[in-house]
């Protein structure tokens, strides 16, 4: 699968902007603030339908314009694919392939295989259980339209149940019965949910540890650990369980949606106790196991998207990286950075074809 243009119109700080990228590897450079990152963010957004550095729609509008528009020209095996996105204020986001609005945004996950990896991923290690579920989420909803059907419908029902645990609140009442229903149906897709994670992560942490000992030449020792609920009882039970302290709390305390994922280095963890190269080269071996992964499943080389890429990294684990994607496993590539003779250096010592784009 190829980008082969990209034309940006009022998207961030772009009033128009086109461009026709080489098949392999494409470099963004230029100074900081001049737009690399919203370039590869507008990619990441033909795939996934929204920024991956700013979820409300409406601020990727360029400022004092009504409306943005991203188009997308693709080959993706014999076939010509137009994405095409659209946004006015006031209005709902439009998404078309090949001229034809999709009517739900799910539909077109994973139409677009993608994979970014950016100084923003640092969020999965610093920030709460909820970042590091969208990471599981992303990775499986991108070959899975059943799973992120399943992960949808449990999101509605926890919203509904934890409306009912606030009415009860408010008006001094329960109702078991109705509490039951929404018990039910959150463990049936709650339980397809943990069954598909765990399944997901027995197959993704071997492809991880092989990344990483790849990058750091072995140097040292990292871990995923998967924790959920689930592993304890079955979710009706826990709901049961759980119930008085649901019913002060007015939220429900325990489901898939409370599941983490630790990440360790020398059996501690990396937020703690890793350096900045180490958690670096924790963050791009897990983004390159998700290429792997994605890459298995759909059998499409994602796209590859480098933000930044040579930032707290050293010359060594910039060089693995190098050799990593100097392999014809890899598809389409894009970099930025704001040093054009470090990039070209760089990619150079990759066999494979370049254009290197200055801003």
């Amino acid at each position: 699968m190829i980008l082969k243009s990209l034309s940006l119109l009022n998207y961030k700080n772009f009033d128009s902007k086109s461009f026709t990228f080489n098949d392999k590897i494409n470099c963004i450079v230029g100074n900081n603030g001049i737009g690399k990152t919203n370039v590869l963010d507008a990619i990441y957004h033909l795939s996934f339908g929204k920024s991956y550095f700013n979820p409300v729609a409406t601020q990727n509008i360029k400022h004092d314009e009504d409306f943005f528009v991203i188009n997308g020209d693709y080959e993706k095996g014999d076939q010509t694919e137009k994405i095409i996105i659209s946004l006015k204020r006031g209005k709902k986001k439009v998404i078309k392939r090949n001229a034809k609005a999709y009517e739900k945004f799910s539909e077109h996950i994973g139409f677009l295989p993608l994979v970014i990896i950016s100084p923003a991923d640092r969020d999965l290690i610093i920030e709460g259980s909820d970042t590091r579920r969208k990471f599981i989420d992303s990775v499986i909803s991108q070959s899975d339209k059943t799973y992120l059907n399943h992960l949808i419908n449990y999101n509605k029902i926890l919203a509904q149940r934890n409306a009912l645990l606030k009415y009860f609140a408010l008006n001094h009442t329960f109702n078991n019965d109705t509490l039951e229903v929404y018990n039910n149906q959150l463990t049936e897709f709650g339980t397809l949910i943990f069954e598909k994670r765990d399944a997901f992560l027995k197959e993704f942490i071997p492809i991880f540890k092989s990344r990483y000992e790849a990058i750091s030449n072995g140097n040292e020792i990292v871990d995923l650990k998967y924790h959920s609920d689930l592993f304890e009882a079955d979710l009706n039970t826990l709901l049961k369980n759980i119930i008085n302290k649901d019913k002060a709390l007015q939220y429900t305390s325990v489901g898939i949606h409370k599941d983490d994922l630790h990440f360790n280095i020398e059996g501690h963890p990396i937020k703690k106790f890793g350096s900045q190269g180490q958690q670096k080269s924790f963050l791009i071996a897990l983004k390159l196991a998700q290429f792997d992964f994605i890459k298995a499943q759909s059998g499409v080389n994602p796209i590859l998207l480098l933000d930044d890429i040579f930032d707290k990294l050293d010359e060594q684990r910039v060089a693995q990286i190098i050799k990593l994607v100097d392999d014809e496993n890899f598809g389409q590539l894009f970099i930025s950075d704001t040093h054009a003779e470090r990039t070209e250096a760089a990619v150079k010592q990759v066999h494979q074809s370049y254009e290197i784009f200055k801003l």
